[in-house]
Protein backbone atom coordinates (compact mmCIF):
# COMPACT_ATOMS: atom_id res chain seq x y z
CA UNK A 1 0.00 0.00 0.00
CA UNK A 2 1.42 3.38 -1.01
CA UNK A 3 1.88 5.82 1.88
CA UNK A 4 1.04 9.37 0.84
CA UNK A 5 1.40 12.51 2.93
CA UNK A 6 -0.67 15.49 1.77
CA UNK A 7 0.27 18.94 3.06
CA UNK A 8 -1.88 21.95 2.30
CA UNK A 9 -5.02 23.93 3.02
CA UNK A 10 -8.12 21.84 3.71
CA UNK A 11 -11.56 23.35 3.25
CA UNK A 12 -15.10 22.19 3.91
CA UNK A 13 -17.21 21.77 0.79
CA UNK A 14 -20.99 21.80 1.15
CA UNK A 15 -23.46 21.19 -1.67
CA UNK A 16 -27.08 22.29 -1.27
CA UNK A 17 -28.80 20.09 -3.86
CA UNK A 18 -32.41 20.49 -4.87
CA UNK A 19 -34.84 20.28 -7.76
CA UNK A 20 -35.59 23.41 -9.77
CA UNK A 21 -38.94 22.99 -11.47
CA UNK A 22 -40.34 26.51 -11.21
CA UNK A 23 -39.39 30.20 -11.09
CA UNK A 24 -40.15 32.87 -8.51
CA UNK A 25 -43.21 34.91 -9.51
CA UNK A 26 -41.34 38.14 -8.69
CA UNK A 27 -38.22 37.45 -10.79
CA UNK A 28 -36.80 34.89 -13.27
CA UNK A 29 -35.00 33.05 -10.46
CA UNK A 30 -35.28 29.27 -9.97
CA UNK A 31 -36.94 27.99 -6.79
CA UNK A 32 -35.28 24.91 -5.32
CA UNK A 33 -37.37 22.28 -3.56
CA UNK A 34 -36.40 19.17 -1.56
CA UNK A 35 -33.01 20.55 -0.53
CA UNK A 36 -30.38 18.09 0.65
CA UNK A 37 -27.06 19.12 2.23
CA UNK A 38 -24.00 17.11 1.24
CA UNK A 39 -20.65 17.68 2.99
CA UNK A 40 -17.21 16.52 1.90
CA UNK A 41 -13.55 17.47 2.36
CA UNK A 42 -12.40 20.23 0.03
CA UNK A 43 -9.07 21.67 -1.08
CA UNK A 44 -6.17 19.57 0.20
CA UNK A 45 -8.79 17.47 1.99
CA UNK A 46 -10.33 16.43 -1.32
CA UNK A 47 -6.91 15.47 -2.73
CA UNK A 48 -6.30 13.34 0.36
CA UNK A 49 -9.75 11.75 0.22
CA UNK A 50 -9.37 10.85 -3.45
CA UNK A 51 -6.03 9.18 -2.76
CA UNK A 52 -7.54 7.26 0.15
CA UNK A 53 -10.36 6.09 -2.13
CA UNK A 54 -7.64 4.74 -4.45
CA UNK A 55 -6.48 2.47 -1.64
CA UNK A 56 -3.52 4.52 -0.41
CA UNK A 57 -2.61 5.04 3.23
CA UNK A 58 -3.05 8.81 3.50
CA UNK A 59 -1.98 11.32 6.14
CA UNK A 60 -3.15 14.93 5.79
CA UNK A 61 -1.16 17.71 7.46
CA UNK A 62 -3.32 20.84 7.52
CA UNK A 63 -4.44 23.64 9.83
CA UNK A 64 -7.99 23.33 11.22
CA UNK A 65 -9.65 26.10 13.26
CA UNK A 66 -11.49 25.14 16.43
CA UNK A 67 -15.03 25.93 15.30
CA UNK A 68 -18.19 24.05 14.33
CA UNK A 69 -17.21 23.90 10.65
CA UNK A 70 -13.76 22.62 11.62
CA UNK A 71 -15.42 19.78 13.53
CA UNK A 72 -17.47 18.94 10.44
CA UNK A 73 -14.30 18.93 8.34
CA UNK A 74 -12.58 16.57 10.79
CA UNK A 75 -15.56 14.21 10.63
CA UNK A 76 -15.62 14.27 6.82
CA UNK A 77 -11.91 13.41 6.68
CA UNK A 78 -12.37 10.55 9.14
CA UNK A 79 -15.25 9.20 7.05
CA UNK A 80 -12.96 9.33 3.99
CA UNK A 81 -10.33 7.19 5.73
CA UNK A 82 -7.77 10.02 5.99
CA UNK A 83 -5.49 10.30 9.04
CA UNK A 84 -5.41 13.95 10.13
CA UNK A 85 -2.45 15.76 11.67
CA UNK A 86 -3.97 19.15 12.47
CA UNK A 87 -2.12 22.36 13.13
CA UNK A 88 -3.77 24.87 15.42
CA UNK A 89 -5.22 27.82 13.52
CA UNK A 90 -6.93 30.98 14.64
CA UNK A 91 -9.98 32.33 12.85
CA UNK A 92 -12.72 30.30 11.20
CA UNK A 93 -12.79 27.39 8.75
CA UNK A 94 -13.10 28.16 5.05
CA UNK A 95 -16.39 26.78 3.70
CA UNK A 96 -17.45 26.71 0.05
CA UNK A 97 -21.17 26.20 -0.36
CA UNK A 98 -22.56 25.46 -3.82
CA UNK A 99 -26.24 25.59 -4.63
CA UNK A 100 -26.95 22.94 -7.26
CA UNK A 101 -29.84 21.63 -9.32
CA UNK A 102 -30.04 19.36 -12.34
CA UNK A 103 -26.32 18.57 -12.15
CA UNK A 104 -25.40 22.27 -12.45
CA UNK A 105 -24.02 24.77 -9.97
CA UNK A 106 -26.28 27.81 -9.69
CA UNK A 107 -24.39 29.76 -7.05
CA UNK A 108 -21.35 29.50 -4.76
CA UNK A 109 -21.17 31.11 -1.31
CA UNK A 110 -17.75 31.31 0.40
CA UNK A 111 -17.27 31.97 4.08
CA UNK A 112 -14.55 31.71 6.71
CA UNK A 113 -11.57 33.81 7.77
CA UNK A 114 -8.62 31.55 8.59
CA UNK A 115 -5.98 33.23 10.75
CA UNK A 116 -2.36 32.56 11.78
CA UNK A 117 -1.17 28.95 11.79
CA UNK A 118 0.46 27.34 14.82
CA UNK A 119 3.48 25.08 15.22
CA UNK A 120 3.95 21.90 13.22
CA UNK A 121 3.26 18.83 15.41
CA UNK A 122 6.13 16.32 15.78
CA UNK A 123 3.90 13.67 14.19
CA UNK A 124 4.19 15.52 10.87
CA UNK A 125 7.95 14.94 10.74
CA UNK A 126 7.44 11.25 11.51
CA UNK A 127 4.81 10.91 8.78
CA UNK A 128 7.00 12.58 6.17
CA UNK A 129 9.91 10.30 7.00
CA UNK A 130 7.77 7.21 6.39
CA UNK A 131 6.09 8.47 3.19
CA UNK A 132 6.40 6.90 -0.25
CA UNK A 133 5.33 10.22 -1.80
CA UNK A 134 4.35 13.71 -0.68
CA UNK A 135 1.74 15.98 -2.26
CA UNK A 136 1.49 19.69 -1.50
CA UNK A 137 -2.04 20.89 -2.29
CA UNK A 138 -1.86 24.68 -2.07
CA UNK A 139 -5.14 26.60 -1.78
CA UNK A 140 -3.61 29.95 -0.89
CA UNK A 141 -4.52 29.91 2.81
CA UNK A 142 -0.97 30.06 4.19
CA UNK A 143 0.17 26.48 4.73
CA UNK A 144 2.76 26.47 1.94
CA UNK A 145 4.43 29.56 3.48
CA UNK A 146 4.71 27.88 6.90
CA UNK A 147 8.41 27.99 7.70
CA UNK A 148 8.61 24.67 9.56
CA UNK A 149 6.71 22.89 6.80
CA UNK A 150 8.92 24.39 4.08
CA UNK A 151 12.08 23.38 5.94
CA UNK A 152 10.82 19.79 6.24
CA UNK A 153 9.84 19.66 2.58
CA UNK A 154 13.16 21.12 1.46
CA UNK A 155 15.01 18.45 3.43
CA UNK A 156 13.04 15.51 2.03
CA UNK A 157 15.29 12.71 0.73
CA UNK A 158 15.39 12.61 -3.06
CA UNK A 159 13.99 9.08 -2.96
CA UNK A 160 10.64 10.50 -1.79
CA UNK A 161 8.93 12.16 -4.77
CA UNK A 162 7.36 15.52 -4.00
CA UNK A 163 4.48 16.78 -6.15
CA UNK A 164 3.52 20.45 -5.74
CA UNK A 165 0.11 21.68 -6.89
CA UNK A 166 0.54 25.48 -6.69
CA UNK A 167 -1.88 28.36 -6.17
CA UNK A 168 -1.53 31.99 -7.31
CA UNK A 169 -1.81 33.20 -3.69
CA UNK A 170 0.49 30.53 -2.31
CA UNK A 171 4.24 30.23 -1.92
CA UNK A 172 6.51 28.90 -4.66
CA UNK A 173 7.44 25.20 -4.63
CA UNK A 174 10.54 24.29 -2.64
CA UNK A 175 13.64 23.47 -4.74
CA UNK A 176 14.03 19.82 -5.66
CA UNK A 177 10.35 18.94 -6.08
CA UNK A 178 9.88 16.10 -8.56
CA UNK A 179 6.86 17.66 -10.27
CA UNK A 180 4.89 20.91 -10.15
CA UNK A 181 1.36 20.91 -11.60
CA UNK A 182 0.05 24.44 -12.30
CA UNK A 183 -2.98 24.85 -14.49
CA UNK A 184 -2.90 27.07 -17.56
CA UNK A 185 -4.00 30.19 -15.67
CA UNK A 186 -1.57 29.56 -12.79
CA UNK A 187 1.29 29.10 -15.26
CA UNK A 188 0.55 32.61 -16.61
CA UNK A 189 1.97 31.98 -20.06
CA UNK A 190 0.79 35.40 -21.19
CA UNK A 191 -0.12 34.52 -24.77
CA UNK A 192 -2.04 31.51 -26.13
CA UNK A 193 -0.55 28.54 -27.94
CA UNK A 194 1.78 25.64 -27.24
CA UNK A 195 4.88 27.69 -28.00
CA UNK A 196 4.09 30.15 -25.20
CA UNK A 197 3.20 27.34 -22.80
CA UNK A 198 6.41 25.51 -23.61
CA UNK A 199 8.50 28.62 -22.97
CA UNK A 200 6.65 29.32 -19.73
CA UNK A 201 7.07 25.75 -18.50
CA UNK A 202 10.80 26.01 -19.10
CA UNK A 203 10.93 29.29 -17.18
CA UNK A 204 9.08 27.72 -14.25
CA UNK A 205 11.37 24.69 -14.16
CA UNK A 206 14.34 27.01 -13.80
CA UNK A 207 12.70 29.57 -11.49
CA UNK A 208 11.27 26.99 -9.11
CA UNK A 209 14.28 24.64 -9.44
CA UNK A 210 12.00 21.62 -9.81
CA UNK A 211 12.66 18.52 -11.89
CA UNK A 212 9.60 18.97 -14.12
CA UNK A 213 6.49 21.08 -14.65
CA UNK A 214 3.21 19.68 -15.95
CA UNK A 215 0.85 22.46 -17.05
CA UNK A 216 -2.66 21.05 -16.99
CA UNK A 217 -4.77 22.13 -19.97
CA UNK A 218 -8.25 20.89 -19.06
CA UNK A 219 -9.85 18.93 -21.90
CA UNK A 220 -6.60 19.22 -23.90
CA UNK A 221 -4.58 17.17 -21.40
CA UNK A 222 -1.22 18.36 -20.09
CA UNK A 223 2.14 19.70 -21.25
CA UNK A 224 5.14 18.18 -19.46
CA UNK A 225 8.50 19.94 -19.53
CA UNK A 226 11.86 19.45 -17.88
CA UNK A 227 13.06 22.66 -19.48
CA UNK A 228 13.70 21.18 -22.92
CA UNK A 229 12.68 22.93 -26.14
CA UNK A 230 10.39 20.07 -27.21
CA UNK A 231 8.14 19.17 -24.25
CA UNK A 232 5.79 16.21 -24.07
CA UNK A 233 2.09 16.81 -24.71
CA UNK A 234 -0.26 14.22 -23.23
CA UNK A 235 -3.75 14.56 -24.72
CA UNK A 236 -6.84 13.81 -22.67
CA UNK A 237 -9.46 11.33 -23.85
CA UNK A 238 -12.62 12.93 -25.16
CA UNK A 239 -15.25 13.01 -22.41
CA UNK A 240 -18.41 14.92 -21.64
CA UNK A 241 -18.01 16.97 -18.47
CA UNK A 242 -20.49 19.30 -16.81
CA UNK A 243 -18.66 19.84 -13.51
CA UNK A 244 -14.85 20.00 -13.57
CA UNK A 245 -14.47 21.02 -9.92
CA UNK A 246 -11.72 18.97 -8.28
CA UNK A 247 -10.05 17.88 -11.51
CA UNK A 248 -6.76 19.45 -10.42
CA UNK A 249 -6.84 17.54 -7.13
CA UNK A 250 -7.57 14.32 -9.00
CA UNK A 251 -4.66 15.00 -11.37
CA UNK A 252 -2.17 15.84 -8.61
CA UNK A 253 -3.12 12.97 -6.29
CA UNK A 254 -2.91 10.44 -9.12
CA UNK A 255 0.50 11.73 -10.19
CA UNK A 256 1.79 11.58 -6.61
CA UNK A 257 0.56 8.02 -6.07
CA UNK A 258 2.05 6.91 -9.39
CA UNK A 259 5.44 8.40 -8.55
CA UNK A 260 5.27 6.87 -5.09
CA UNK A 261 4.67 3.47 -6.69
CA UNK A 262 7.80 3.77 -8.84
CA UNK A 263 6.47 5.27 -12.10
CA UNK A 264 8.66 7.66 -14.04
CA UNK A 265 7.39 11.22 -14.42
CA UNK A 266 6.04 10.79 -17.95
CA UNK A 267 4.07 7.68 -16.91
CA UNK A 268 2.75 9.45 -13.82
CA UNK A 269 1.50 12.45 -15.79
CA UNK A 270 -0.11 10.17 -18.38
CA UNK A 271 -1.97 8.33 -15.61
CA UNK A 272 -2.98 11.66 -14.09
CA UNK A 273 -4.44 12.93 -17.37
CA UNK A 274 -6.49 9.76 -17.81
CA UNK A 275 -7.65 9.78 -14.20
CA UNK A 276 -8.70 13.44 -14.27
CA UNK A 277 -10.69 12.85 -17.46
CA UNK A 278 -12.49 9.87 -15.95
CA UNK A 279 -13.16 11.89 -12.79
CA UNK A 280 -14.91 14.78 -14.54
CA UNK A 281 -16.76 12.38 -16.84
CA UNK A 282 -18.21 10.72 -13.72
CA UNK A 283 -19.48 14.05 -12.39
CA UNK A 284 -16.48 15.58 -10.60
CA UNK A 285 -16.53 16.47 -6.92
CA UNK A 286 -20.33 16.61 -6.92
CA UNK A 287 -20.32 12.81 -7.22
CA UNK A 288 -17.62 12.27 -4.57
CA UNK A 289 -18.70 9.54 -2.20
CA UNK A 290 -21.57 8.40 -4.42
CA UNK A 291 -21.81 4.69 -5.20
CA UNK A 292 -20.05 3.75 -8.41
CA UNK A 293 -22.48 3.36 -11.29
CA UNK A 294 -22.35 0.34 -13.49
CA UNK A 295 -21.22 1.34 -16.96
CA UNK A 296 -24.05 1.18 -19.47
CA UNK A 297 -24.21 1.10 -23.25
CA UNK A 298 -25.57 4.62 -23.45
CA UNK A 299 -23.19 7.38 -22.47
CA UNK A 300 -23.71 10.95 -21.41
CA UNK A 301 -23.86 12.26 -24.98
CA UNK A 302 -26.83 10.08 -25.86
CA UNK A 303 -28.61 10.89 -22.60
CA UNK A 304 -28.15 14.61 -23.19
CA UNK A 305 -29.44 14.43 -26.77
CA UNK A 306 -32.48 12.46 -25.66
CA UNK A 307 -33.17 14.88 -22.80
CA UNK A 308 -33.30 17.81 -25.22
CA UNK A 309 -35.59 16.03 -27.68
CA UNK A 310 -32.87 15.36 -30.26
CA UNK A 311 -32.55 12.43 -32.65
CA UNK A 312 -30.32 9.48 -31.73
CA UNK A 313 -28.83 7.63 -34.70
CA UNK A 314 -27.04 4.27 -34.56
CA UNK A 315 -25.09 2.25 -37.07
CA UNK A 316 -23.03 -0.91 -36.82
CA UNK A 317 -20.41 -3.15 -38.32
CA UNK A 318 -16.97 -4.68 -37.93
CA UNK A 319 -14.95 -1.66 -39.13
CA UNK A 320 -11.90 -3.89 -39.32
CA UNK A 321 -9.68 -1.87 -41.65
CA UNK A 322 -11.13 1.62 -41.74
CA UNK A 323 -11.49 2.96 -45.29
CA UNK A 324 -13.23 5.71 -47.24
CA UNK A 325 -16.44 3.70 -47.55
CA UNK A 326 -16.70 3.49 -43.76
CA UNK A 327 -16.11 7.21 -43.39
CA UNK A 328 -18.78 8.02 -45.98
CA UNK A 329 -21.30 5.85 -44.15
CA UNK A 330 -20.49 7.39 -40.77
CA UNK A 331 -20.76 10.94 -42.13
CA UNK A 332 -24.08 10.19 -43.79
CA UNK A 333 -25.46 8.52 -40.66
CA UNK A 334 -24.42 11.39 -38.39
CA UNK A 335 -26.17 13.86 -40.70
CA UNK A 336 -29.49 12.13 -39.91
CA UNK A 337 -29.59 13.24 -36.28
CA UNK A 338 -27.93 14.87 -33.30
CA UNK A 339 -25.57 12.07 -32.21
CA UNK A 340 -24.23 8.83 -33.65
CA UNK A 341 -23.68 5.57 -31.77
CA UNK A 342 -21.55 2.91 -33.49
CA UNK A 343 -22.38 -0.68 -32.51
CA UNK A 344 -19.09 -2.51 -33.01
CA UNK A 345 -18.74 -6.30 -33.39
CA UNK A 346 -16.40 -7.82 -30.83
CA UNK A 347 -13.47 -9.96 -31.94
CA UNK A 348 -15.40 -13.19 -31.34
CA UNK A 349 -18.39 -11.81 -33.21
CA UNK A 350 -16.21 -10.86 -36.19
CA UNK A 351 -14.62 -14.34 -36.27
CA UNK A 352 -18.03 -15.96 -36.42
CA UNK A 353 -19.10 -13.66 -39.26
CA UNK A 354 -15.86 -13.38 -41.26
CA UNK A 355 -13.86 -16.50 -40.44
CA UNK A 356 -10.87 -17.34 -38.21
CA UNK A 357 -8.47 -14.95 -39.98
CA UNK A 358 -10.48 -11.89 -38.97
CA UNK A 359 -10.44 -9.39 -37.40
CA UNK A 360 -7.10 -7.96 -38.39
CA UNK A 361 -7.43 -5.22 -35.78
CA UNK A 362 -8.56 -5.99 -32.19
CA UNK A 363 -11.79 -4.50 -30.88
CA UNK A 364 -10.11 -2.08 -28.45
CA UNK A 365 -8.10 -0.52 -31.27
CA UNK A 366 -11.06 -0.45 -33.65
CA UNK A 367 -13.16 1.29 -31.01
CA UNK A 368 -10.46 3.85 -30.32
CA UNK A 369 -10.06 4.72 -33.99
CA UNK A 370 -13.82 5.07 -34.45
CA UNK A 371 -14.21 7.23 -31.33
CA UNK A 372 -11.60 9.64 -32.70
CA UNK A 373 -13.65 10.32 -35.85
CA UNK A 374 -15.67 13.56 -35.93
CA UNK A 375 -19.03 11.95 -36.84
CA UNK A 376 -18.89 9.41 -33.96
CA UNK A 377 -20.20 10.27 -30.49
CA UNK A 378 -20.34 6.83 -28.85
CA UNK A 379 -18.91 3.36 -29.53
CA UNK A 380 -20.51 0.26 -28.00
CA UNK A 381 -18.89 -3.18 -28.45
CA UNK A 382 -21.27 -6.16 -28.61
CA UNK A 383 -20.48 -9.88 -28.59
CA UNK A 384 -23.58 -11.32 -30.28
CA UNK A 385 -23.97 -11.96 -34.00
CA UNK A 386 -26.33 -8.98 -34.34
CA UNK A 387 -26.64 -5.79 -32.29
CA UNK A 388 -30.30 -6.47 -31.43
CA UNK A 389 -29.86 -6.46 -27.65
CA UNK A 390 -27.66 -3.38 -27.71
CA UNK A 391 -30.26 -1.61 -29.84
CA UNK A 392 -33.00 -2.50 -27.35
CA UNK A 393 -30.96 -0.80 -24.63
CA UNK A 394 -30.01 2.25 -26.70
CA UNK A 395 -33.40 2.54 -28.44
CA UNK A 396 -32.14 4.80 -31.26
CA UNK A 397 -34.59 6.80 -33.33
CA UNK A 398 -32.78 5.81 -36.54
CA UNK A 399 -30.75 2.72 -37.48
CA UNK A 400 -28.60 3.37 -40.55
CA UNK A 401 -26.66 0.79 -42.55
CA UNK A 402 -24.44 1.31 -45.54
CA UNK A 403 -24.50 -1.18 -48.40
CA UNK A 404 -26.56 -2.64 -51.17
CA UNK A 405 -29.86 -3.58 -49.49
CA UNK A 406 -32.18 -2.32 -52.24
CA UNK A 407 -35.53 -4.10 -52.03
CA UNK A 408 -34.59 -6.02 -48.89
CA UNK A 409 -35.45 -5.32 -45.25
CA UNK A 410 -32.59 -4.80 -42.82
CA UNK A 411 -32.33 -7.54 -40.19
CA UNK A 412 -32.56 -4.90 -37.45
CA UNK A 413 -35.76 -3.31 -38.82
CA UNK A 414 -38.05 -5.51 -36.73
CA UNK A 415 -36.18 -4.56 -33.56
CA UNK A 416 -36.50 -0.84 -34.37
CA UNK A 417 -40.26 -1.19 -34.81
CA UNK A 418 -40.58 -2.26 -31.15
CA UNK A 419 -40.27 1.40 -30.08
CA UNK A 420 -41.18 3.15 -33.31
CA UNK A 421 -37.63 3.61 -34.64
CA UNK A 422 -36.82 3.77 -38.33
CA UNK A 423 -34.21 1.75 -40.23
CA UNK A 424 -32.65 3.28 -43.36
CA UNK A 425 -30.09 2.29 -46.00
CA UNK A 426 -27.25 4.64 -46.86
CA UNK A 427 -25.47 4.80 -50.23
CA UNK A 428 -22.62 2.34 -50.68
CA UNK A 429 -19.31 3.76 -51.86
CA UNK A 430 -18.35 1.46 -54.72
CA UNK A 431 -14.99 -0.30 -54.74
CA UNK A 432 -14.19 0.15 -51.05
CA UNK A 433 -14.18 -2.76 -48.66
CA UNK A 434 -11.96 -4.41 -46.09
CA UNK A 435 -12.02 -7.66 -48.08
CA UNK A 436 -10.69 -5.86 -51.16
CA UNK A 437 -7.95 -4.21 -49.07
CA UNK A 438 -6.85 -7.60 -47.75
CA UNK A 439 -6.85 -9.16 -51.23
CA UNK A 440 -4.84 -6.23 -52.63
CA UNK A 441 -2.29 -6.54 -49.84
CA UNK A 442 -1.89 -10.28 -50.44
CA UNK A 443 -1.52 -9.79 -54.18
CA UNK A 444 1.23 -7.26 -53.71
Amino acid sequence: MTRLVVIGDALLDVDLVGSAGRLMPEAPVPVLDDLEEVRRPGGAGLAAALAAADGAEVVLVTPVPDDAEGALLRAALADAGVELIALRQEGTTTVKRRVRAGGQSLLRLDSGEPGPIGELPPAARTALGAADAVLVADYGRGMTAHRQARDLLTGLPRRIPLVWDPHPRGADPVPGARLATPNEAEAAAGSPGLAALSRRAGVLVEAWRVDAVAITLGSRGALLSRGESSPSVLPAPRVTAVDTCGAGDRFASTAALALGSGAVTLEAVHQAVQSAAAYVAAGGSACYGAPAREPGPVGDVVARVRATGGTVVATGGCFDLLHAGHVATLEAARALGDCLVVCLNSDDSVRRLKGPSRPLVPAADRARVLAALAPVDEVVVFDEDTPAEVLRRIRPDVWAKGGDYAGAELREAAVLREWGGQSVVLPYLQGRSTTRLVETARAR
